[in-house]
């Protein structure tokens, strides 16, 4: 089984002083960091998604959406956290470009499933932000697509726009069939396939 990371949106406007902060947000980091050398190791592949929205886009409040302004394509806000290991190889998923359409999950208007297809994976592994929204909805995509899932849970964080969001998302994502880990099964799972 050809496994590969997805690492969701951990972008600065998602981390503490961002616009939409998840409250332990930049803590998650030296975690999913562990986890990105463990494939980067391996060598196994490694995506980032993450929100690129134009600054007209529907889901703002300006432009009657839910949502303050954040992850505006060129912005600081928009940019991955600054202690985020990106390995060279890896591969960017913008999403959310259009104005006009929402899109939390990294398999929505993008062609993520393809690039994993063309790569022969048929696992990934998913952390990240938010649990509640682009964390669950790509998790639930991903198994849509036909991709055997398991989210990593010491390195996702909830938004908890109204309190339990985070553990409500944690249940959608099983009954879709994702499995729940930690980072220390994954790594030690992905060393003992290591030669």
């Amino acid at each position: 089984m050809r496994a590969a990371l997805v690492v969701v949106d951990v972008q600065r406007d998602f981390c503490p002083g961002g616009a939409l902060p998840v409250k332990e947000g930049d803590e998650l980091v030296p975690r999913i960091n562990r986890v990105i050398m463990t494939f980067e190791h391996d060598p196994l592949p490694v995506f980032f998604t993450r929100d690129w929205h134009p600054p007209n886009h529907m889901s703002f409040k300006s432009q009657g959406g839910i949502w303050p302004l954040h992850c505006v394509q060129g912005s600081a806000g928009a940019e991955f956290h600054p202690a985020l290991r990106i390995p060279i190889k890896s591969i960017v998923i913008s999403k959310a470009e259009d104005p006009q359409f929402e899109a939390y999950s990294g398999f929505q208007g993008t062609d993520l499933a393809t690039r994993l297809n063309e790569l022969g994976v048929d696992k990934i592994f998913l952390c990240g932000l938010t649990t509640d929204y682009c964390v669950k909805e790509s998790a639930i995509d991903a198994r849509h697509a036909g991709f055997e899932v398991e989210v990593i849970q010491d390195c996702i964080g909830a938004v908890d726009a109204s309190p339990g969001d985070g553990k409500k998302a944690i249940s959608e994502m099983q009954k879709a069939g994702a499995r729940i880990t930690n980072s220390a099964a994954v790594i030690k799972m992905m060393a003992g396939t290591q030669h």
